[in-house]
Parts: structure tokens; C-alpha cells; sequence
């Protein structure tokens, strides 16, 4: 019995010890620069939104956010690194729908258990998928593009930077909905894919607004509908799928900040406080909307909640597409 009462002692005592260091760890964080994995390569809209949003979380908190890019294998191998990182707030991870929610079905192993293995902090956001189509195509709405391409099964092709990429699984979902066949064209990167739309080869894109902004700028890209529930502030006058006459249809990128499992609640309070204060900058907004984003600050609960329902979403895609699991 007594050693029973000192192990509970000894239990209790330690417990009130690592509560103590936690709000102690969170009074005096941060203390030095935090690092960011971002799982894609430097330059892309989720690297150029993610610094955006660090620089002016770094001014909040008192410390530089360094970020370490680490692309290959969907996003995968940069998830991975941070899944192992030491829960001390000062390894973080921006990750996405391919990480977090589609690559489970589209990999057959990641490394890393998303729901698992990471403490949320927030999205914070959204990038709409925009369906553009080459300006030289006779449809000018959606529902003319849809009977268009019913009239012509798999002989339009679409582009995108993937197998399993946003743009891919964006068109692959439109297909289903739609009830129409196109033909996938992936690419290494976009630059490749710019050339073959304008010449027509590829006249269908249902891409993020930086890579296609240019081609809408010069007349060779017709821009149909976005692919969020709302339209986008940088494209107004664009309207959604639904407006637009394809209902029950909603694709679109986010990204999303967490830490490794385990990471102290104060240190993920105050990091999506600094979040929430970066995303309601209006200068931060602005130029998010450059970048074709839309700016959120859900909080941890909601993404975690988020991520588990963006999992069975794109699980189910996945498989009706019938696309095979690397």
C-alpha cells in the first residue's frame, strides 16, 4: 500500500513538474529563430504565401521564422522530417491536401500518420482552383464548356504539375460531377505546361491564379468559374462552379500550419494568435490576394477537424477516378 501511495505521489509530483515547464517553456517562447518545413520548393504559391504570413508572425513573436524547403514525393519526405522533429514549438510544418488528407489514399505508405502525428495550430489559406480554358475554344460559360466537352470525350487535355496534384485532383472531381471524360496531362513543372496551352495542344488548366495569371492577362486564357464556395477577391468577376451552373462541385488548395505531436497548448496558443494577427494584417491580405489566396484562421480544433473530413473527400475521388496508389 505504501509503495502504492508513493508511486502516485512520485506520479503527481512529475506531472505538476511538466506543467510547470510547459507554462515556464511558453512564457519565455520563443527564445531564438523558429524553424518551418515547407515540403515543397522555393518560389511556388504555397512557399510564397507561407513567408508572407511567417515574416509577419515574426514581428508579433519577436523572432525570425527560417524556412527549409524540402519538396519530393508529393510533399511526403518535408511532412516526414517534421513528424520526427522535437515537440518544442521551434521545428514547425506547412503542409497541405496532398500531405495531410489525398496522399494517404494516393501513396500506399507516407512515414507519418497525419492525424497522429502532428499538433494543429491553423489554416490559414485557401487557394481557389481556377477552370480556364484557351480563349480560342468556342465555350464562353461553364455549362457551354461541359456540353462542349460531352460533345467531345477525352480529346480535351488538361495540364498540371502531377500525378496527385491540386490541379489534377481538381479536374479529376470535375469529370465525376460533370459526367464528362478529359484527358490528364501532367507536367514537371509549369513552365512546360504555359507553351502547350497557348498553342492548344493542352487548352484546359484548372489552376491556381499565379500560374495561369499571365495567360488571362494577354486574351489566350478564358477564365469559367472558381472552384470555392465564394468567389475570389482577385477575380470578382469570375463566378463559382455553382453560380455558374455545376452544382455540388468545390476543389481547392489550403495550407495549413502545425507542430510536431506533443507540442505544449500555450506554445500552439500563442503561435496561432500570431497567426491569427498575421491573416487579419490588411497588408498581409493584400498579398495573399496577390498570390491568388483567400486568408483564414480556422484554429486548431477546426483544422484537425478539417483534415479528417478533406481525407474521406478525397479518398473516395480518388478511388472512383481509379488512380493507383504509388
Amino acid at each position: 500500500m505504501l509503495k502504492t501511495r508513493n508511486l502516485r505521489f512520485a506520479i503527481a509530483a512529475f506531472s505538476i513538474a511538466m506543467v510547470s515547464a510547459f507554462a515556464a517553456q511558453a512564457q519565455d517562447y520563443p527564445a531564438r529563430p523558429i524553424q518551418v518545413i515547407v515540403p515543397f520548393a522555393g518560389g511556388s504559391a504555397s512557399d510564397v504565401v507561407t513567408r508572407i504570413m511567417l515574416d509577419r508572425m515574426g514581428k508579433t513573436l519577436g523572432q525570425s521564422f527560417i524556412v527549409d524547403n524540402r519538396p519530393g514525393g508529393g510533399g511526403n519526405i518535408g511532412t516526414s522530417m517534421a513528424a520526427r522533429a522535437a515537440p518544442d514549438g521551434y521545428t514547425l510544418v506547412m503542409s497541405t491536401v496532398g500531405p495531410l488528407a489525398a496522399n494517404r489514399t494516393l501513396f500506399k505508405t507516407l512515414g507519418y500518420d497525419p492525424e497522429n502525428d502532428f499538433t494543429p495550430i491553423s489554416l490559414f489559406a485557401i487557394l481557389p482552383n481556377v477552370v480556364v480554358i484557351n480563349a480560342k475554344l468556342p465555350p464562353k460559360t461553364l455549362t457551354e464548356f461541359v456540353a462542349y466537352a460531352r460533345q467531345h470525350p477525352k480529346e480535351l487535355n488538361y495540364g498540371s504539375v502531377g500525378v496527385g496534384s491540386s490541379q489534377h485532383l481538381a479536374a479529376a472531381y470535375f469529370e465525376q460531377v460533370a459526367g464528362i471524360q478529359l484527358v490528364h496531362v501532367p507536367y514537371r513543372n509549369i513552365a512546360q505546361y504555359t507553351p502547350d496551352f497557348i498553342s492548344g495542344q493542352v487548352p484546359l488548366g484548372f489552376q491556381f491564379l499565379t500560374n495561369v495569371a499571365g495567360l488571362l492577362q494577354s486574351g489566350d486564357a478564358r477564365a469559367l468559374a472558381v472552384t470555392t464556395p465564394k468567389r475570389m477577391t482577385a477575380l470578382p468577376d469570375v463566378p463559382t462552379a455553382a453560380e455558374a451552373g455545376v452544382k455540388d462541385y468545390e476543389s481547392f488548395g489550403w495550407l495549413a500550419l502545425l507542430g510536431p505531436a506533443g507540442t505544449p497548448k500555450p506554445v500552439i496558443d500563442k503561435l496561432y494568435k500570431a497567426l491569427q494577427e498575421a491573416v487579419n494584417d490588411p497588408a498581409v491580405r493584400a498579398r495573399f490576394v496577390e498570390q491568388g489566396a483567400e486568408p483564414v484562421a480556422s484554429g486548431p480544433e477546426e483544422l484537425q477537424k478539417f483534415v479528417v473530413s478533406e481525407t474521406a473527400k478525397w479518398h473516395g475521388i480518388i478511388t472512383k477516378a481509379g488512380i493507383e496508389p504509388n
